[in-house]
């Protein structure tokens, strides 16, 4: 016969070294984080579904075996081996909520079984007994829970009345749920152990009280900037944006020409429209991580520590507390409970697919929001159905207003065979009319499209310029090119630490500021939210969005009546794939009209790519492993591990030694992977296709210092002009979406 005890000696957490009376009381954490969920629930109408959700999660502490551990933890404990014994806590809430719900409790089955390893799948060969559906056989963990007198006033809640809105995906519904639920075991965990941490999270201003600190910003750089044509049009742009923010929740498109004001005339619009709607942030996506900074230190300009930048450079999720000391900004980066966050694409759209609880915890705070995409145009065609879907249900059932900001806007609306994007507005008025206003430069097409110039021709027509860019589709293209052009010419690629490029990209901004001549062969990686401006840019052949990307970096102030942007056939065909079939359809257009970087053009080239991609516009079949059925079965997990926006099988990481890079692979060496400076060393980091890596590894040029974690060997491995310096013959890759 057990010991039943009473329900004020069961204990969800203790603290070492301490007496009963200061540990956690299960049913005060119970009921504390019940509240706590409903209350973030309460955002998109489940906050019932939320708060059933915590008042179960933890149901299996009052198991004899739960209870055991953590007594066993404490000094003096007889059984110090108990405390280390696993005990499934979790899966007896799950049991629960089905017993009592039948098969709408599964809902609340896959929030609770995963608030600690993650949402599972309903049934998947992956995980096998992880599943939830062999977890749910399991029945002897339930009556292990009963057996400790649980309190009926917290067995017995009737089934929520509030239900999905009509059209919702209920896998998506689920995951939101999730969120709130992890989010808010998180914070009362935490006002437990670390009250001092949890007093330091929040106080941020409400929108309200920013904007007019940013009208006054806006107002003061209108005064100081030149009355020029170009400048004219931003204001033009900016007053649009604010005019059109009074406009009802939903989504927007925002279509201005490269150098038209685009970052700052969003964040008015957002602002305004966030005031005036009564949302609670603003969460700003940006496609790379080489561009997020200089994002961020705009934004911080006007708007101070109310900006959070999370991206994989400070990804603080689980993290203990450094030596450094707490902040507002490191403890919003892991639930994004701030006014404004500067994030990734992948940050932002990983998480929405992930089912990792620290992954997952941010996702309720992306209800109510106004979501800026910067550079829409780099949404991931091998996951675009997934990603359209996500935003279509962030719009529609959670209350979020979207705006897509390019100058190539991609043809994401919804028309025969594709499921697309619904009522979208435009915010400008007439976009080719903006086109034509903002036309600075004038497009060269060589007459034939199939006749490739050499890197010896093409070297020596650079050469007769004294400030011009060069912008090619492949890394080692951009070596080959560097290599024919005379002594000073700067190379810029991937291939280069994010640190190092960032020095070579303020050099050659502060070369151009004083009139220094300058020549730049480059990558596609300056094409997107790097303000230069070149008199001259050169374009391998290529999508015509990245045509007028480029074109975007030449003539950028208008301070000439037309720039030069010259296109040219490379000496080497783009692999297959989508370069090469973005490089095709560019081909064709080109050839085909005078202005091939017109408003339609895009609508164009984009709708020809989607149908040309066809099913790969959902590669992993992601909508089908959470599609809605009847049965409520999901593969979260699976979903989860194929939603990849960087194909980590394809790419590793090796830590170079440029800068302080090297100090720091030393410092690596001597204490480890602590994660502050795993963060630091990021800034180090080149991607090298994993053919190239297992051959550097083999040759001794790198080693693997830590597991999984590679750094540089061999001195001579690391150019200070080149960057890492892999033979080319196996260096074949493009600058792809690597944030």
């Amino acid at each position: 016969m057990r010991d039943v005890m009473k329900p004020k000696e069961f204990y969800a957490h203790s603290l070492e070294g301490t007496s009963y009376q200061n540990w956690h009381l299960l049913e005060d954490h119970l009921r504390a984080t019940a509240n706590l969920a409903r209350q973030f629930a309460d955002e998109f109408g489940s906050g019932q579904w939320a708060y059933v959700a915590g008042l179960w999660h933890d149901l299996g502490k009052y198991s004899t075996a739960f209870q055991k551990k953590i007594r066993a933890a404490t000094p003096g404990a007889d059984a110090h081996n108990e405390a280390r014994v696993h005990v499934d806590h979790s899966t007896a809430g799950a049991l629960h909520a089905v017993n009592n719900y039948g098969k709408l409790g599964r809902i609340l089955a896959y929030v609770i079984a995963g608030h600690h390893t993650g949402l599972p799948d309903w049934q998947a060969d992956e995980i096998g007994p992880k599943a939830l559906s062999q977890r749910l056989l399991n029945i002897s963990l339930l009556d292990d829970a009963y057996e400790g007198g649980i309190s009926s006033s917290i067995l017995n809640c009737p089934i929520p009345e509030e239900k999905p809105k009509p059209g919702s995906d209920p896998a998506f519904w689920i995951r939101m749920l999730f969120s709130c639920l992890v989010d808010a075991d998180y914070l009362d965990t935490e006002a437990f152990f670390e009250p001092e941490k949890a007093d330091a999270r929040g106080l941020y201003p409400p929108l309200v009280d920013l904007l007019p600190g940013f009208d006054e910003y806006m107002q003061r750089k209108s005064q100081e900037a030149p009355n020029t044509p170009v400048n004219r049009i931003r204001a033009k742009v900016l007053k649009r944006c604010i005019e059109i923010a009074e406009h009802p929740p939903g989504m927007y498109t925002l279509t201005v020409p490269t150098g038209g004001g685009k970052t700052l005339s969003s964040m008015a619009f957002a602002l305004n429209h966030a005031v005036i709607h009564g949302k609670r942030r603003i969460i700003y996506v940006i496609p790379y991580t080489s561009i997020i900074e200089q994002t961020t230190d705009q934004f911080r300009q006007i708007f101070g520590d109310a900006v959070v930048e999370h991206h994989s450079n400070i990804d603080v999720a689980n993290e203990a507390t450094e030596s450094t000391g707490l902040t507002k900004s490191r403890l919003a980066c892991e639930n994004w409970d701030a006014p404004i966050i500067v994030t990734t694409s992948v940050q932002f759209f990983e998480s929405l697919f992930a089912s990792r609880t620290s992954r997952c915890r941010k996702l309720h705070n992306i209800a109510n929001s106004v979501v800026v995409f910067d550079e829409a145009q780099l949404l991931p065609p091998d996951f675009l159905m997934p990603t359209l879907h996500a935003l279509k249900e962030l719009t529609k059932f959670y209350g979020v207003t979207l705006l897509l900001c390019t100058a190539t806007q991609p043809a994401l609306v919804k028309r025969e065979g594709f499921d697309g994007l619904e009522n979208v507005e435009e915010i400008i008025d007439d976009p080719i009319v903006l086109h034509h206003s903002l036309k600075r430069v004038s497009i060269h097409v060589p007459r034939d499209l199939d006749n490739p110039i050499s890197w010896d021709e093409l070297a020596v027509e650079l050469t007769k310029h004294e400030s011009v860019l060069c912008i090619v589709n492949r890394r080692d293209d951009a070596r080959e090119l560097w290599t024919h052009m005379p002594e000073g010419t700067i190379h810029l690629s991937g291939l280069m630490c994010g640190e190092h490029r960032s020095k070579v990209i303020a050099d050659i901004k502060a070369n151009l500021v004083q009139g220094h001549p300058v020549r730049v062969i480059s990558t596609q990686l300056v094409e997107a939210g790097v303000d230069i401006d070149f008199p001259i840019v050169y374009r391998a052949l290529s999508g015509i969005d990245s045509i007028a990307q480029a074109a975007g970096r030449c003539n950028r102030e208008g301070r000439r009546e037309l720039g030069d942007v010259y296109v040219f056939v490379p000496q080497k065909a783009s692999p297959p794939g989508l370069l090469r079939q973005t490089a095709d359809i560019g081909r064709r257009l080109l050839a085909k009209f005078d202005d091939p970087i017109a408003p339609k053009r895009f609508e164009e080239f984009f709708k020809e790519l989607y149908w040309l991609r066809g099913d790969r516009l959902d590669r992993e079949g992601i909508l089908q492993d959470l599609a809605s059925n009847v049965e409520l079965s999901f593969g979260f997990r699976t979903a989860a591990m194929k939603f990849q926006l960087i194909d980590e099988k394809s790419y590793l990481p090796v830590i170079v030694k440029y800068g302080d890079g090297s100090d720091l692979i030393d410092l690596l060496n001597r204490i480890g992977p602590e994660r502050w400076l795993l963060r630091r060393l990021q800034r180090y980091i080149v991607n090298l296709p994993r053919y190239t890596h297992v051959k550097l590894l083999e040759s001794g040029a790198i080693r693997e210092l830590c597991p999984g974690i590679f750094v540089q060997e061999h001195p001579s491995l690391y150019n200070e002009k080149l960057g890492l310096c892999a033979d080319k013959a196996i260096v074949y890759t493009a600058d792809d979406l690597i944030v």
